[in-house]
């Protein structure tokens, strides 16, 4: 184990407000190929990440028809594997959409198939190095479109809007509580007069989060939750209160639950967010996140540790360029607009995942003459939360048990250091895969705690190992769910 520590990425963490934008690396250019490549764009995840993996799912029609594919780095991003194909079928397949737990990937999409549209769902029990084979999960659904997946350890959501009769969308749900390995019969979310569309997924532990938009012609977002792992559900609640509130996106870590949409109260499209903080059952007033006149579309958030990242792409500057921002104290304040583009082309349809210190945002734009998947990173850009609980000086290094343990989902993990330098803290599993990394960064002599909140992993035995200087320690937990 000592060897696979050695070789863990360590990266020096700035905790000082937008210095962090300047660490965003270079576009890296995802695919090469003379067709048009798209990724799932409006409110939906085409990227996802775990550990040292990271995930990215579009579809395109290098193949003469529309197919998913997908394409994995295994060293967070740094360098990426070969285009891979997931859909082999003679059916045009759109809108490949992403979630991880653990080693399982999970993807979801939409086909074409005797004249209606299904959803499908594929998986991968091993960081998406092979894959299994592709099931429908929209049962006798006709007209199902737009599906978004979810995962937390064994249980899989998977969301979706169907056109039951004209102008009349409604929303589904499917899940899974073996990890896909089999799924339980579709189950009918709404039912409104006009368009229930847009929905989006997010879950923790047994709690689960959809949010969607409703209203037909005077939209406004609405959220319910579940506790019980999407077994029976709340009641509906309104977030937003203005004409014209649509594409929200939902995101959670532990409690607290994000969300943002567009919102046009203002006279023209901005970009809006709410909070909770105590898993949906109350939630804060909007927080307006844009200010400009510029055309904007529709957000993608994403939250780990107690940072939340919003992105989406805008007009402010002539043409489309895709635009980040961030808050790292759980959506409470915020950062100010990032450009993350600049091209002549339109840079459209973004994602963002976050794992470890990492920040992950994944396109399409026509840079090249035909629109290409891209992707972009920022190695510091997800704060971890270390607290200092001990500024008294220690003579030996220490790796205390976590507590509690066993524990569902989140444990203090708390170690000492005797002298200043870099401490490499990462959680793998008994296949000695890194799920998460919990510190990366430079620490002065003291002691610290920090919480590793382990909604999105499986019931089973995990290490955690500090790595300082020549020092490394390592210990064993145990999640039951």
């Amino acid at each position: 184990m000592k060897t696979f520590i050695g070789v863990s990425l360590i990266i020096i963490i700035c905790f000082s407000g937008n210095k962090n934008y300047a660490q965003w690396e270079a576009d890296y250019r995802l695919t090469n190929n003379p067709s048009t490549s798209i990724t799932a764009y409006d409110n939906t995840w085409c990227v996802a990440a775990n550990g040292n993996f990271v995930h990215a799912a579009w579809y395109d029609y290098r193949d003469g028809n529309p197919e998913i594919y997908y394409k994995r780095s295994t060293n967070y991003g740094v360098s990426w594997g070969a285009d891979t194909r997931l859909t082999t079928s003679s059916f045009d397949s759109f809108k490949g959409n992403i979630s991880t737990s653990g080693s399982v990937v999970h993807l979801v999409w939409y086909e074409l198939q005797a004249g209606h549209n299904v959803i499908l769902y594929k998986r991968s029990t091993d960081d998406g190095a092979t894959w299994g084979s592709a099931t429908i999960i929209s049962g006798a659904i006709v007209g199902s479109t737009d599906a978004m997946v979810a995962s937390s350890g064994s249980n899989v959501y998977a969301v979706w809007e169907a056109l039951l009769a004209i102008d009349n969308r409604e929303i589904y749900l499917a899940r899974s509580t073996d990890g896909g390995l089999s799924w339980l019969a579709p189950v009918r979310i709404t039912n409104a007069i006009g368009a229930s569309q847009n929905p989006a997924v997010s879950a923790s532990g047994q709690d689960v989060h959809l949010i969607w938009d409703d209203g037909g012609f005077y939209i406004n977002v609405f959220y319910l939750r579940s506790t019980n792992a999407g077994a029976n559900w709340s009641a509906q609640t309104q977030l937003s209160n203005s004409t014209g509130a649509s594409f929200s996106s939902v995101s959670c870590t532990g409690q607290n639950v994000n969300a943002s949409w567009l919102d046009g109260r203002d006279g023209h499209t901005e970009i809006y967010y709410k909070r909770s903080t105590n898993a949906g059952m109350n939630w804060s007033t909007d927080t307006r996140l844009t200010n400009d006149l510029g055309i904007k579309q529709p957000p993608v958030i994403c939250s780990a540790d107690s940072s939340v990242h919003v992105v989406w792409f805008d007009q402010r500057d002539g043409n489309m360029e895709i635009y980040y921002k961030r808050s790292t104290n759980l959506g409470l304040n915020w950062d100010g607009d990032f450009r993350l583009t600049n091209d002549a082309a339109a840079s459209r349809g973004p994602g963002v995942a976050a794992s470890g210190t990492n920040v992950h945002v994944v396109w399409y734009d026509s840079r090249a003459g035909n629109t290409e998947i891209y992707y972009k990173r920022n190695p510091t850009g997800n704060p971890i939360s270390v607290n200092n609980i001990s500024t008294e000086i220690t003579t030996d290094f220490a790796l205390f048990q976590n507590y509690p343990n066993p524990f569902n989902p989140v444990t203090d993990i708390k170690f000492s250091l005797p002298n200043r330098g870099l401490v490499n803290i990462v959680v793998y599993d008994v296949n000695g895969r890194i799920t998460a990394t919990l510190v990366n960064s430079e620490l002065n002599a003291g002691t610290y705690n920090v919480d590793f909140d382990a909604s999105e992993l499986a019931s089973g035995i995990y290490f955690y190992s500090l790595s300082a200087g020549n020092f490394v320690q390592t210990k064993k937990m145990l999640i039951i769910k």
